[in-house]
C-alpha cells in the first residue's frame, strides 16, 4: 500500500477523465486533493465530495483558466495558501486538429499555453517548495504525441514534445534535491495512447456506426490504426501508474517518459 497521508496533490483538469482517475487514486492513498478544472459550483462540489468519499481527508476546488498566465499564478498562490502542493499533476490539455497550413494562429497559441506554458508556470512555482520540504513529485500527462507525431496535430505534438523535454530538464535540475529518506524530488511524464474517456465517445460512435452499431468493433477499428493491443487504457490504470510514481520507492525514477499505449510507440 502506498501511503500519501499528510501530502497535498494539485491535479489540473481533474473534474473528469484522466485527471479525475488520477485524483481518485491519490485520494484513496490518503492525499488531500486540490481539484482544478472548468466546472460550475455544483459540479466542483460534487467532485470534491466524491474524492473525500474515496479517501481524501480533504478536497477543495481551485479555479484558474490555464490560457491566462496571471490566472495560473493566482491558482498556485491559492494552493500555496492551502498548504502547498507536495504532488503536482499537470493533466489539463486541449486539442484541435487541422493541417499545418490551415491551423489558426489562435488555436496554436491556446494549445501551447494550456499544454506547455501552464506546466512550466506550475512547476516553476511548486518545485522549489518541494525541494525545501524534502519530497516532491511532478507527474506531467504528456501523450504518445510527445514521443511520435501524427498529421494535423502540429500544436498538440509540439506542446507534448515540449512537455517531455521540459520535464527532463526539471528532473535533472532537481535530481539531487530534497531528502533521500523522504523520497527526494522527481519529475516524470506519462504518455498515454487511447484512453477510454467521455471525450472520445463521439469518435467511437462514428466508428461503431460503420459496423452496425457494434461498439466493440468500432473501438477495434479506431485503435487498429495506431494501437496494436486493440485495447484502450482506463483512467484508473493511468491513476495507478501516477500513484506509483508518487511513492517514496520511486525516488530513482525521474526524467522518464512512460508510454501507456498498447505498443503504439514500439512500432
Amino acid at each position: 500500500m502506498i501511503d500519501l497521508a499528510g501530502k497535498t496533490a494539485l491535479v489540473t483538469g481533474s473534474v473528469q477523465g484522466i485527471g479525475l482517475g488520477i485524483a481518485e487514486a491519490l485520494a484513496a492513498a490518503g492525499a488531500r486533493i486540490a481539484v482544478h478544472g472548468l466546472a460550475g459550483d455544483a459540479e466542483a462540489q460534487e467532485v470534491c465530495a466524491h474524492l473525500r468519499a474515496r479517501g481524501a481527508p480533504d478536497a477543495a476546488f481551485f479555479p484558474g483558466d490555464l490560457r491566462d498566465s496571471d490566472r495560473i499564478e493566482e491558482l498556485m498562490g491559492a494552493v500555496a495558501a492551502w498548504g502547498g502542493a507536495d504532488i503536482l499533476v499537470n493533466n489539463a490539455g486541449i486539442q484541435h486538429a487541422a493541417p499545418l497550413a490551415e491551423m489558426p494562429r489562435a488555436k496554436w497559441e491556446a494549445i501551447l499555453q494550456v499544454n506547455l506554458t501552464a506546466a512550466f508556470l506550475t512547476m516553476k512555482a511548486a518545485l522549489p517548495v518541494m525541494a525545501a520540504r524534502g519530497y516532491g513529485r511532478v507527474v506531467n500527462i504528456a501523450s504518445v504525441h510527445g514521443l511520435v507525431a501524427s498529421k494535423d496535430k502540429a500544436p498538440y505534438v509540439a506542446a507534448k514534445f515540449g512537455l517531455v523535454g521540459l520535464s527532463k530538464v526539471a528532473a535533472l535540475e532537481y535530481a539531487a534535491r530534497g531528502v533521500p529518506a523522504r523520497g527526494g524530488v522527481t519529475v516524470n511524464c506519462i504518455c498515454p495512447g487511447w484512453v477510454e474517456t467521455a471525450l472520445i465517445e463521439p469518435q467511437i460512435a462514428a466508428r461503431a456506426a460503420l459496423h452496425d452499431g457494434d461498439r466493440a468493433r468500432g473501438v477495434a477499428d479506431l485503435l487498429a490504426e495506431k494501437q496494436p493491443s486493440l485495447r484502450m487504457s482506463r483512467t484508473s490504470e493511468i491513476g495507478a501508474l501516477a500513484l506509483w510514481l508518487c511513492a517514496p520507492m520511486a525516488h530513482n525514477l525521474t526524467g522518464a517518459a512512460i508510454p501507456v499505449d498498447g505498443g503504439w510507440t514500439a512500432q
